[in-house]
């Protein structure tokens, strides 16, 4: 399932330093705004423990955990809709995103000047909502005019189109964002194809000082007040010391430098969990001698739509699938207990699949 997550932010924020956290691949960090002219691409491990509990009961050649894309897109900046500092390219990154990391600079530096002259992460905020609003008002307006023309000749569903961008238009005039407004399924069909920018679903992480990354600092409790009435997720995060963290090699270590630093995990397992989350994704297991995996799949999706996420013949060959919760599985030790006690379910194609049902899916193609 390929979904692509992007950080996003004005320059200087630390953002290419924190996707070097998540991501194997390592993009260039500079001290300068602008130098980087293409987003960076890489794939990160989604942290779940459950694994590591699933082969102390299952030995297994190897474990592999769930993915998801991730995607540094260079800062955003004032006028990055009109195609300031190559803006134009990067808000069409964004577009093909399906959710958002905002990262805000929440620490002071003299070293690493911040482009707009001060260290103010609301003013930030202010400035890229404008960015994105401006860009998705120029795409919703076109479509009106389209629509227009159509509605002109009676056609009902042109009217209705125009009337759900007219609302669209207002909240965006008014420098809301479209997350925000309430939509039912049948208006969100008139903007789909549009895929508009605030739209996404977005959280803010606040990169913050070595010595703020438990309780956070005055720029941090600023973000908060302002995004408070927004029911947004907002994480901490100090990407300099994570940095250093993600150097160790030996867990040991990491765990002793996080010890000192007063956290008990990564503040980038966070991060991506919240972000897989925000993505509206869980995952499921199979289990076996050679292969432990966690599997993506979107909430709600049901039992062969889960089996063709592992293969498609899967799917279309379904007969029907036999689940242990993952609690049960843990409590009992084992599949033969799981059955014995009654926790091994047959389900058919109408199931729901759980986070973390481990699935034996039974199929003739």
């Amino acid at each position: 399932m390929s979904l692509q997550c992007g950080i996003i932010g004005i320059a200087n924020t630390g953002k290419t330093t924190l996707f070097n956290c998540m991501s194997s691949t390592k993009a260039e960090t500079s001290n300068f705004a602008f130098t980087s002219n293409k987003s960076n691409i890489g794939v990160i491990h989604v942290p779940d423990p459950r694994l590591q509990e699933l082969e102390k009961l299952q030995p297994t050649e190897r474990v592999v955990p769930a993915t998801v894309e991730i995607v540094d897109i260079p800062g955003l900046t004032k006028g990055a809709n009109q195609g300031e500092g190559v803006g134009n390219k990067f808000l069409a990154d964004i577009r093909n995103t399906d959710a958002l990391i905002h990262v805000l600079r929440c620490f002071d530096d003299e070293n690493l000047p911040h482009i707009d002259g001060s260290v103010d992460p609301v003013r930030d905020i202010e400035n890229i909502d404008f960015e994105l609003q401006v860009k998705d008002l120029e795409s919703v307006e076109k479509k009106i005019q389209r629509l227009e023309k159509t509605a002109k000749s009676g056609d009902k569903d042109a009217k209705h189109g125009i009337e759900v961008l007219n609302k669209v238009k207002a909240k965006l005039e008014s420098f809301g964002n479209i997350r925000d407004l309430k939509l039912d399924s049948l208006e969100h069909k008139q903007i789909d194809d549009l895929f508009l920018l605030t739209v996404k679903p977005m959280m803010f992480v606040c990169n913050v000082d070595d010595a703020s990354a438990v309780s956070g600092n005055k720029h941090v409790e600023r973000v908060r007040e302002h995004l408070k009435d927004r029911h947004v997720e907002i994480l901490l995060v100090a990407a300099k010391l994570e940095s250093e963290i993600a150097d160790f090699d030996n867990d040991e270590d990491k765990m002793a430098f996080l010890a000192d630093a007063g956290l008990q995990e990564p503040g980038v397992n966070r991060i991506i969990r919240s972000a897989y989350a925000m993505l509206n994704l869980l995952s499921f297991f199979t289990i076996g001698p050679d292969e432990i995996r966690a599997w993506t799949i979107h909430k709600g999706m049901t039992a062969p739509q889960a089996a063709g996420a592992i293969h498609s013949d899967l799917e279309r060959g379904f007969i029907r699938a036999e689940v242990i919760k993952y609690n049960d599985f843990i409590t009992l030790k084992s599949e033969h207990a799981c059955k014995e006690k009654g926790k091994l379910m047959v389900e058919g194609k109408n199931y729901v699949v759980c986070d973390g049902d481990i699935l034996h899916i039974r199929f003739n193609v």
